[in-house]
């Protein structure tokens, strides 16, 4: 059976005022319009053409969380649990309220996520910097006291990433926090060299978030710029904040986040650095086919699955197993199963396929993103 989704945009304030609006070919609502969710999650279930919401149909048994992301300005830096975490966590605070402001872990499932580029340009920070490098890009800043300071702690013994981390956020590093914030305004103003780029980004969330220790986290981590049908995957434990750009996100079914700046929301440094995974390096970029109108983002989860299919006027056929989604996100397409007619989607809207459906049938010209479960496993 298939049926058709859609839902409302979240205002969060980092949402972009057009760039929805832009992609679903309408004028923009007035305000920031900052993510569509498809899915079965309690905090926003996508409606059903006809009546209803998803949960409904599904009774809440999805494994995974569809997204469209539009953000105009930074989201928080933050990081998710493993599902051992997420359990041990979640069993922690069972005697707190839903709402209590002290409560970290709404579920108790891990949040693995993937972000594919749907803009020209989607600016990220995803994962810790190595050390050495961070080193180079702090010589370049000069000499200043909170420089010094900060390449005295990342050049120690031990977690210097952690310990680093732990003290940017303990509030008792704002003199030093400012110090380095202005010494990378000063350079990004000049010639950085290799560095350019970064200090730019770094420079530009300063002047969002002025006086957030997080923007000197921010200096820590990778600077990665996707293209269009380019993508990143954010396992457990690893540090990442949207930057700007429209994108398609794809996570486990989970609403559980640790944040680490860049946000007016509660810290819990402590708990942050729990789950903080601080093994360094790039984060591969996971590109778009060249060759064949399916492109599959190889993700080492199992719950959840995403391809993408360029159509250029005929059809493609794609073998699902378990409930799943057809987001189109350009042109026009429309989609077919095994047991009913086809439909056309429209830009922004979801064809849902529940789990009697083994093969869907996508035509027209356009592009449309596949999500489903991922393959099974016999992991507990």
């Amino acid at each position: 059976m298939l049926l058709s989704l859609s839902n409302v945009p979240r205002d969060y304030a980092w949402g972009s005022p057009t760039l929805l609006a832009d992609l679903e070919g309408r004028s923009p609502a007035g305000g920031p319009e900052a993510e569509v969710w498809f899915g079965d999650h309690p905090g926003d279930p996508s409606d059903v053409q006809g009546g209803g919401t998803l949960d409904a149909v599904t009774d809440g048994t999805l494994p995974y969380l569809l997204k469209l992301l539009a953000a105009a300005s930074p989201l928080s830096i933050q990081v998710h649990p493993t599902i051992e975490q997420a359990r041990a966590g979640w069993a922690r605070e069972s005697s707190l309220d839903a709402d209590d402001p002290t409560r970290n872990y709404r579920d108790d499932n891990h949040k693995p996520e993937l972000i594919v580029a749907l803009s020209e340009r989607f600016e990220s920070l995803s994962g810790l910097r190595p050390v050495p490098d961070t080193l180079r890009l702090l010589a370049a800043l000069g000499g200043s006291t909170g420089v010094t300071e900060l390449t005295t702690r990342l050049t120690a013994s031990g977690d210097v990433l952690r310990a680093t981390i732990g003290w940017l956020l303990s509030g008792e590093a704002q003199a030093e926090v400012d110090d380095v914030v202005a010494s990378v305004r000063a350079t990004a103003q000049s010639d950085a060299g290799e560095w350019a780029t970064t200090l730019r980004a770094v420079s530009a969330i300063a002047d969002t978030y002025p006086g957030d220790p997080g923007v000197v986290v921010a200096l820590l981590m990778n600077h990665v710029v996707l293209r269009r049908g380019e993508a990143v995957f954010l396992r457990a434990g690893l540090l990442h904040a949207y930057i700007s750009g429209l994108g398609v996100e794809i996570m486990a079914a989970s609403d559980n986040v640790l944040r680490g700046g860049l946000t007016p929301k509660r810290i819990d440094v402590p708990e942050l650095l729990s789950i903080l995974d601080t093994t360094t390096g790039e984060v591969p970029v996971l590109r778009p086919s060249t060759a064949g109108a399916v492109t599959e983002y190889e993700v080492p989860v199992t719950d959840f699955a995403l391809k993408r299919v360029a159509l250029t006027g005929g059809h493609v056929d794609v073998d699902v197993s378990g409930p799943t989604m057809v987001l189109v996100t350009a042109g026009h397409v429309e989609v077919g199963g095994t047991t009913g007619d086809a439909r056309p989607v429209p830009v922004g809207t979801v064809a849902f396929a529940t789990a009697d459906e083994v093969q869907l049938t996508l035509s027209g010209e356009g592009e449309a993103f596949v999500a489903s479960p991922g393959p099974s496993s016999s992991e507990a």
